[in-house]
């Protein structure tokens, strides 16, 4: 029986990479509507568990989503369930307009009205992405190859919506405006689940957040309880 309080769930979860265990028994849950962020240092495993859940990777355990298991589920298919990943390095194709990029994300999808919705209210979040349409995406700054990665996501329609390092690379002003954008995307419906190494900005937009250290969550709880507690402010927010 499908759990309407749970939409994502993780369970005792395992990731190799040949003899090199990454994750180690990872336990979580997200609900609907909710920001959730993985924070730690390089290496923990952040990445790798946004990878097992959309399917890139082989991994053990159980990863359940609106009470389907997800094992074998090609990446393709999770996309049609609801699935987005916005991974580390934004993937945008360099050689396609802005809008030929958002465009690729709605190839599952036959209703042209809504898709024609979707540009605007795309283009509505992103209107610097509206300015540059007709742009080549390899043109673009990092910051805007980096909205032009979420909103890539956003025309697929996911309910859930994976986030991996969006603000790697970015100047301060651009980091803040991407975080203010990821606010809005959430209260317009998306629930998000977000791995990033600025831990204070992840932080201060999350509702809870679980710390990571060499592939084990070795604390959890509400952003706020993360923000104030002081092992956390002297390993990730500069004391």
């Amino acid at each position: 029986m499908t759990n309407p309080d749970v939409l994502l769930s993780v369970k005792n979860l395992f990731i190799s990479y040949g003899v090199i265990k990454a994750v180690h028994g990872v336990s979580f849950d997200v609900s609907p509507g909710e920001i959730v962020t993985l924070i730690g240092a390089n290496g923990a495993g952040k990445s790798s568990i946004l990878r097992a859940i959309s399917g890139m990777i082989s991994y053990k355990g159980e990863i359940v989503f609106e009470g389907q298991k997800l094992q074998r589920i090609k990446p393709e298919k999770l996309v049609g369930l609801g699935i987005t990943h916005v991974p580390e390095g934004r993937g945008v194709f360099g050689n396609l307009t802005v809008e030929e990029n958002l465009k690729i994300a709605t190839w599952r999808r036959h209703n042209k009205d809504e898709i024609k919705k979707d540009f605007e209210r795309v283009f509505s979040v992103f209107p610097r992405l509206a300015e540059r349409r007709k742009q080549p995406g390899g043109t673009l700054s990092g910051g805007e190859q980096q909205m032009l990665a979420v909103a890539r996501a956003l025309m697929a329609r996911g309910r859930l919506m994976l986030l991996d390092e969006p603000s790697m690379g970015l100047a301060p002003v651009l980091v803040r405006e991407i975080f203010h954008i990821l606010e809005e995307i959430n209260r317009s419906g998306t629930t998000i689940l977000l791995v990033e190494q600025n831990a204070y900005m992840a932080l201060k937009i999350a509702s809870r957040a679980y710390v990571l250290k060499t592939g084990n969550i070795v604390l959890s709880g509400t952003s706020q309880e993360l923000l104030d507690n002081p092992d956390i402010k002297a390993a990730y927010l500069g004391g």
